[in-house]
């Protein structure tokens, strides 16, 4: 037990520390691509460390809402982190790993993010709050599709037991996870704020969705916040490879394929990466009435999926 407790540590800060990694190397690979002079993969941690050293500008009219917020966020996005089987599968927060659990827990960093945002009463923050509970109405019950087909195949919606279920048993092709897979890289696109439904570097009015909402924000809270963003898109890439890549995960007890496992997240990681921002790079970001038809195909894509575990695996 005490080794599982000292790796489900470990699991937890290594998804802290590497998020921020993840996210440079995603913006030095966009860079690259688009010609121009590539930041620092290094230059997150530069950012977080310039924030925390800042004095936090509040306005007056904030409540103590505003203020608990970012702490809340990313205690959800490390905890969301940290029951994802990441190296090691059956950790102790195992039993808490239930996908459904894990959707809660993303809406409640969501939640806590829009009321914020609407707590100051600016035109903006209310703006991306909207924004924010539009793409979230669509994704959320898009990616519960997309967890039920995985679970319908493992007989479970334990984490822990999908990853077992696919990875670490006899191999087999299950039609139904392509489809699933292509709405889950949709959805992770939409909830991670990425192009095409949002454009994480932008403050035009008529097109962001993420940035409406924390213009309030300054020093240590921007600071936690946009971790948590990184966190986030860090979860859902280790997600991702946990239900459709989960090959190289290391067995509950099996210590020594740690270093295999390690080094496979990051190969995974850094193709991950790469991909993302090559479609950034060829797409173009759509119109907000347009993001409903983009989620739909991603909700059509994983009933699809369903239908076709019934039809041929089931």
């Amino acid at each position: 037990m005490s080794t599982g407790i000292l790796l489900q540590l470990a699991q937890t800060l290594l998804a802290i520390l590497l998020a921020p990694l993840l996210l440079g190397w995603v913006n030095q690979c966009r860079a690259w691509l688009q010609g121009r002079s590539a930041p620092p993969i290094t230059q997150p941690y530069r950012t977080f460390r310039k924030l925390f050293h800042k004095d936090a500008v509040i306005a007056h009219n904030a409540s103590p809402l505003f203020r608990f917020a970012p702490y809340m966020i990313f205690a959800c996005m490390v905890l969301a982190a940290g029951i994802v089987p990441t190296l090691v599968n059956d950790l102790p927060f195992s039993p808490a790993a239930d996908v459904i659990a894990l959707v809660g827990i993303f809406a409640l960093a969501r939640v806590f993010l829009a009321l914020a945002a609407m707590d100051i009463g600016t035109s903006f923050g209310t703006l991306g709050a909207r924004r924010e509970m539009l793409v979230s109405f669509l994704a959320e019950p898009a990616l519960l599709m997309v967890f039920f087909t995985a679970s319908l195949i493992s007989q479970s919606t334990e984490l822990s037991v999908i990853v077992e279920t696919l990875g670490h048993r006899e191999f087999a092709i299950y039609p139904s996870l392509a489809f699933a897979a292509v709405a889950f890289w949709m959805i992770s696109i939409a909830e991670n704020a990425r192009i095409p439904v949002d454009n994480p570097t932008t403050h035009l009015e008529l097109t962001m969705i993420h940035e409406a909402m924390i213009l309030e924000y300054s020093a240590r809270h921007l600071a936690l916040i946009e971790w948590a963003v990184a966190l986030k898109l860090f979860t859902y890439s280790v997600l991702g490879i946990a239900l459709f890549l989960p090959w190289g995960i290391a067995a509950q007890g099996d210590v020594a394929a740690l270093p295999l496992a390690l080094l496979a997240m990051l190969t995974k990681l850094l193709l991950g990466g790469a991909v993302l921002a090559f479609f950034e790079t060829i797409s173009a970001k759509v119109r907000l009435f347009r993001v409903p038809e983009f989620l739909g195909t991603a909700f059509l894509l994983a009933v699809l999926g369903m239908l076709i575990h019934f039809l041929l695996e089931a």
